[in-house]
């Protein structure tokens, strides 16, 4: 039996994809475990705006979740209608092309007129229900999930009225996101931002991060706040996910990509490395892209000769990604190359560590990610530009590849599983009271 009730508000949930959904949806998994009972409160889906879909993701919602749904008032038809696209913007503008003019002036609207994001409809309809909610199923704690942050004021608001303890889960920062610049904000729209992030962070009983980069941030910002106040809760990879089922082994050496990619990633030093490593020494090779990357990958590729050794393909579903990571032989991971990236933990970082597979990594190498890359032996991550030491990583795979000696051994990795991530959230629910 349960010992405290949670109320997870996240405005991303199944039938939604991508990896935001899948925090949100493995806390609900497994907190039952450790004797803490969710309830979630979401946005319904025929009012919603999603960037990706995955509808198999409604199969892993537990039976026996409380999943309540609200309306919302989202200005994304007007968006389409002025835009004239249909595609709804994703992360980092990662399905766009470089911004015409029509594109910067919606960018500009985005970033100073639905302040502090075009979601921020659903906060009426949100508040209303998490009221109900809280006054008839005796909740003990409340926790929001961001982005998108305007998920944030909801708790805020709910906190002013209840007083109850309230968990800020903060999967990317605020503020300080590598495409903020790109939203082409004010300074009067910098500073609504800022103090509504400000209001939060004060505000909230516990806030979670991904990683201790983003805790460094935070604290930076608000000289009030306790080191103590700020949990470090990575994302994390989910055992029942993966197969165990042994692949054969492929007959080219594949390396797969799955997410999205903006241009703030380096593919140029990727594709510099595989040409010299693979291509100009006559070796097999497939580059695999999974996900909506637009032509971004392909033209690059193209400019070093390897289109004819790439393969992209559309957006799939959780488990089919999951699919490509086991049946490939490498996996690659594309940092952004901006400031304050060095927080940066994605989602595909720890499903890649899942999938047992070696990971080639382009990013900040002294930032968090290459700590974990390191601390679990599963790849190596060069810094941006470093084409020389990406050529010699590629050198040492094929050959080891070549010998089916291709077994990292991914150690501590068990400490970055689902379970373990959400036995982190009841200690830190528990320790509130």
């Amino acid at each position: 039996m349960s010992d405290r009730k949670v109320l997870i508000l996240t405005y991303y949930w199944p039938p939604s994809g991508g990896a935001g959904v899948q925090r949100s949806l493995k806390f609900a998994k497994y907190l039952p475990e450790f004797n803490i009972e969710p309830i979630i409160l979401t946005v319904d889906e025929n009012s919603a705006t999603y960037p990706i879909l995955d509808e198999s993701l409604n199969l892993e919602v537990p039976e026996n979740l409380s999943v309540i749904r609200t309306k919302s008032r989202e200005p994304f038809a007007a968006y389409s209608k002025l835009s004239g696209k249909r595609e709804v913007p994703r992360s980092g503008f990662s399905n766009e092309s470089s911004p015409g003019f029509k594109e910067k002036i919606m960018r500009f609207i985005r970033g100073n007129f639905f302040l502090p994001d075009a979601r921020k409809g659903w906060n009426k309809y949100a508040i209303q229900a998490a009221a109900k909610l809280i006054e008839d199923n005796k909740i003990d704690v409340i926790l929001t999930s961001s982005p998108p942050h305007s998920s944030q004021l909801i708790g805020l608001k709910l906190k002013r009225k209840y007083n109850l303890p309230w968990i800020v889960d903060l999967r990317d920062p605020w503020t300080d996101i590598y495409y903020y610049k790109q939203l082409y904000p004010t300074w009067i729209a910098k500073k609504i931002d800022a103090h509504y992030e400000h209001m939060v962070l004060e505000k909230a009983d516990k806030i979670i991060v991904v990683s201790e980069s983003i805790k460094i941030l935070f604290l930076k910002k608000n000289k009030e706040i306790t080191p103590n106040k700020i949990i470090v809760i990575p994302n994390g990879y989910d055992v029942d996910d993966f197969s165990k089922t042994q692949y054969p082994k492929n007959k080219v050496f594949t390396i797969s990509y799955t997410g999205t990619i903006a241009k703030a990633y380096d593919i140029e030093t990727f594709s510099l490395a595989c040409k010299l490593a693979f291509t100009d020494k006559n070796r097999d090779v497939k580059i695999r892209f999974v996900g909506s990357s637009g032509n971004l990958p392909l033209t690059v590729l193209k400019q070093y000769g390897l289109s004819d050794f790439t393969e992209i393909l559309p957006s799939v579903d959780h488990k089919t990604s999951i699919f490509y990571l086991q049946s490939s032989d490498a996996l690659l991971l594309l940092i952004p190359d901006s400031l304050e990236n060095k927080g940066i933990l994605t989602g595909k970082l720890f499903e890649y560590l899942g999938s047992g597979k070696p990971i080639i990594g382009i990013g900040p190498t002294d930032g968090d990610a290459v700590k974990i890359i390191s601390e679990c032996q599963a790849g190596n991550l060069v810094q941006f530009g470093n084409a020389k030491a990406l050529i010699n990583y590629l050198d040492q795979l094929y050959l080891l590849w070549k010998k089916d000696q291709l077994t990292p051994s991914n150690e501590n990795r068990e400490k970055y599983t689902r379970k373990a991530q959400s036995e982190l959230l009841a200690k830190e629910i528990r320790a509130l009271f």
